[in-house]
């Protein structure tokens, strides 16, 4: 397998990040099929888990923890996330010095580790100062609970102003970004993807299957079986023109695929993995198929043929359904800060 190196850390992983979200209530409630699932993809020479403490609330982290500790825990660069709300708790969630700091030993304890190789802040919070979290997160770093950190959804102008916050007040800095980027959510190539660019920062992209929708699962006269629909159906609501927009795509993409010799999972992955900005692609199998769907990716290269087709189809820097991209801004989403009181 031909290893990429993580933004400027000189950290080694693989193309394939194992996404551990759908073990646990999620997704996979049997534990132990869930450590085989982990085990197989470590054995295929994934050596990259990212999973949350959201995930099945901390659920999903032990059953990490469970599969860790029958490896050789320094084979393997572990990435976790914070910021989602776990319980009741108002300050059990968001990004301040004291949620970060708790909540990173609470994971550490669920994860069955001493260290955490990359810990992400999930999403944006519009109501803590950057350097608050910059500052718990760099402590962090000086105490050797992580030994890096990056952030996850986060536009691009936030981005920006990370770096240069972290710069001028030298706080340690977000060497990753976690961005959903599949065909068809590619809204980031026009932003986010070049900044990543300038300052270095490896991308692990989220949902690089768009939600299942290139999964094989969906296209003309195929029924809807995606569990996700229930827990997020914006995302494949057909009344909405954007999905409609995303179903006419994933035919044509099918045809791209099956003319190139190729399933539509693989096209998918080798898409996101043909960017030069992307360092890997983020997984989420819930079961050993799923997985042994997904692995023949690695050693897949689309030609520039393949890759202008699914430019025709879906253009650069185009989210087809805008709902798609997990985070919308403040000042978009809360009607209150655009008008005068």
């Amino acid at each position: 397998m031909e290893y990429r190196t993580l933004g400027r850390t000189g950290v080694k992983v693989s193309p394939l990040c194992l996404g551990a979200m759908m073990f646990g209530a999620w997704g996979t409630t049997d534990h132990d099929e869930s450590v085989r699932i982990i085990r197989r993809a470590l054995d295929a020479g994934i050596n990259f888990v990212d999973t949350a403490d959201v995930y099945s609330q901390g659920e999903s982290e032990e059953v990490v923890g469970k599969a860790l500790a029958q490896v050789d825990r320094d084979s393997v660069v572990l990435a976790t996330k914070v910021h989602g709300a776990m319980g009741q708790d108002p300050n059990a969630q968001g990004n301040s010095r004291r949620w970060i700091i708790t909540e990173c030993e609470h994971s550490l304890r669920r994860l069955g580790t001493d260290h955490i190789d990359l810990y992400q802040i999930h999403r944006p919070s519009p109501d803590t100062d950057i350097d608050e979290t910059l500052g718990a997160l760099t402590d962090l770093v000086r105490a050797g609970k992580i030994r890096y950190f990056g952030s996850s959804t986060f536009p691009a102008d936030e981005i920006v102003e990370a770096q240069w916050v972290a710069e001028r007040r030298g706080r340690e800095r977000f060497v990753t970004e976690q961005p959903p980027y599949s065909i068809l959510v590619r809204g980031i190539e026009a932003d986010v993807l070049p900044r990543c660019q300038q300052f270095g920062m490896g991308v692990l992209s989220w949902s690089p299957l768009a939600g299942g929708w290139l999964s094989g699962a969906f296209g003309e006269g195929k029924a809807n079986t995606s569990r996700r629909s229930a827990m997020v159906p914006h995302h494949y609501d057909m009344d909405k023109p954007g999905n409609r927009q995303k179903l006419e795509a994933v035919d044509a993409l099918i045809r791209v695929a099956d003319e190139a010799g190729l399933s539509l999972i693989e096209l998918a992955l080798g898409f996101v993995l043909e960017h030069p900005a992307v360092t890997a692609a983020i997984i989420g199998p819930r079961t050993m198929e799923h997985l042994e769907s997904q692995l023949p990716a690695l050693e897949v290269r689309l030609s520039g043929d393949v890759l202008d087709r699914i430019d025709q189809i879906v253009p650069p820097g185009t989210d087809l359904n805008p709902e798609d991209v997990g985070w919308v801004p403040a000042a978009v989403a809360d009607a209150t800060l655009r008008r005068r009181r």
